[in-house]
């Protein structure tokens, strides 16, 4: 059986709560479409989300990888197309506040997912889950982590579909939060575990 490496991230900045941990830790250890779910979650923190991504990588070899990032005030779940070589915006959950500054020096400026974002998203839509394909995942964490990950398969040429997908906040944090749009746990979870069928369904 292939192996999917599925990440999340800790909470950040002002969200107490992060429904990515909570899919990747329920996800975990389940097989869906032929994958066995390797569920991992990273540090908010730019010097060391992408070397224990890259950890992972080395250590689980994954046939596949999707990394899931919290998007607080998107009200679809959001393939990103696009990974950019750089590291920018508010400060992270240990102070750093990189401005201008490349992932990786040596690397492209720019990396298109691999993953098969418009099946994913039609049949979201299918599901009765707004989606549609987000063409910026910022210069925040996000981006690092999906940028690391196409550049490592890219370099060590290695054929793994590889991207990341943005879900809204659950209801959970907006409460907590306040005016910001939501979806139910399990709808979310429903949405990544579609996402999830669809790329099996694609190799």
């Amino acid at each position: 059986m292939k192996t999917l490496l599925l990440t999340g991230f800790e909470p950040f900045l002002s969200f107490t709560i992060n429904p990515t941990m909570r899919i990747v830790e329920e996800l975990n250890g389940q097989e869906i479409g032929g994958y066995k779910i390797q569920g991992e979650i990273l540090s908010v923190d730019f010097k060391k989300a992408g070397k224990q991504l890259l950890e992972h990588l080395e250590t689980i070899k994954p046939d596949a990888v999707i990394s899931l990032g919290l998007a607080g005030g998107r009200f679809k779940m959001t393939p990103e197309r696009i990974a950019i070589n750089v590291n920018d915006g508010e400060p992270d959950n240990s102070g750093n506040t990189p401005v201008d500054e490349a992932i990786q020096p040596e690397g492209a400026d720019g990396y298109m997912s691999t993953l098969p974002i418009r099946a994913m998203v039609n049949q979201l839509k299918e599901a009765g889950l707004p989606a549609e394909i987000s063409n910026t995942a910022g210069t925040y964490l996000c981006n690092h982590v999906m940028y690391q990950s196409l550049h490592y398969a890219k370099t060590h040429n290695k054929k793994m579909p590889s991207g990341f997908i943005h879900i809204p906040a659950s209801h959970e944090l907006a409460i907590q939060h306040g005016k910001i749009p939501s979806w139910s746990h399990e709808d979310l979870k429903r949405g990544i575990y579609t996402c999830i069928q669809v790329l099996a369904e694609h190799e």
